[in-house]
């Protein structure tokens, strides 16, 4: 299993169908594991898709359409009765909080988990700083308050072997050098980690649900190794998009060309539609040429290889 996967587990917007449930996605990323916009169904998605309440580390809710929410409650009182053994973080806009707390006490059940609350407000900005990543959110344009997700892998060094060698750098002493940047030996002076290690650029995800065409999406989608985005409509129906807050194929497709996106992941489908390939079609023929997924159920999308 890649240690770094998107999995979907619902893929229907605003009323679930026979074939696709309410919304409802997990990151895995390295140890982290992050719940997007669980909607109903979403404790019973995981369970057909092998995730487990420990994998979760965080919760992301994009805005509190029931499609996006309604899960909340189900999974709040699953990951209580499994004791995950640790806290969880659930971030949210701020002016849905009663929304928050009416899911999250819907009924009664013993609290064993730490789950702290980390509402996003204004435009959003960083909400997450570890050592491994940030989180960002920035804020959409739909008829309720709506922000997309960001998450950045800082740039680091790849550590090259031959060049290891040829320096006579071994053991514990590479790991020094990685920390500090520099090593004092004996036989070459002073070795950089330049001289034994190449770039490697951090990795780049974006969550992007219900909005119109904003700068926000521009922004979230900048550079990334995988993005995924709703396109609840087809074309031919912009201005019922526009109407609701949504976005077509296409429109999801050009913002993906233009901000250089490796893998394209479209997702929150309306049941007005029968055939998911209409979606594919739309968006190639707006220019989008890098790797595209049409999502489905419980569908597992690894995050890309590394660049070189």
């Amino acid at each position: 299993m890649s240690a770094r996967e998107f999995v979907v587990l619902g893929t229907a917007s605003q009323v679930p169908t026979r074939h696709r449930n309410h919304n409802g996605y997990l990151l895995r990323w390295d140890g982290e594991g992050i719940l997007f916009d669980p909607g109903e169904g979403t404790q019973r998605q995981m369970l057909l898709a092998g995730v487990a309440a420990h994998d979760l580390t965080r919760i992301c809710v994009t805005h509190f359409h029931g499609d996006h929410s309604l899960g909340l409650a189900g999974v709040i009182q699953r990951i209580n009765l499994d004791r995950v053994p640790h806290p969880i973080a659930a971030h949210y806009p701020a002016s849905g909080r009663h929304f928050f707390e009416r899911l999250r006490y819907a009924t009664a059940y013993r609290e064993t988990v730490a789950l702290r609350e980390e509402p996003v407000s204004g435009d959003g900005g960083l909400i997450a700083d570890t050592p491994a990543f940030t989180l960002e959110a920035r804020r959409l344009s739909h008829p309720v308050e709506s922000y997309g997700y960001r998450l950045v892998e800082p740039d680091g060094h790849r550590m090259l072997p031959e060049r290891l060698a040829a320096y006579g750098v071994r053991g514990p002493a590479v790991g020094r050098l990685q920390r500090e940047g520099a090593l004092a030996t004996e036989e070459h002076g002073t070795v950089t980690l330049d001289q034994v290690s190449e770039a490697r650029p951090g990795q780049r995800f974006a969550f992007i649900m219900d909005t119109r065409l904003c700068e926000g999406v521009e922004a979230l989608a900048e550079g990334c190794d995988l993005l995924v985005i709703e396109s609840t409509f087809l074309d031919e129906d912009v201005r019922l998009a526009e109407d609701h807050g949504h976005l077509t194929a296409g429109q999801a497709a050009r913002v993906a060309a233009a901000a250089g996106v490796r893998h394209l992941v479209l997702t929150h489908f309306s049941q007005r539609y029968g055939d998911p390939d209409v979606f594919a079609r739309q968006a190639r023929a707006a220019g989008f040429e890098g790797e595209l997924t049409v999502a489905h159920d419980l569908l597992r999308v690894p995050v890309p290889k590394r660049l070189p």
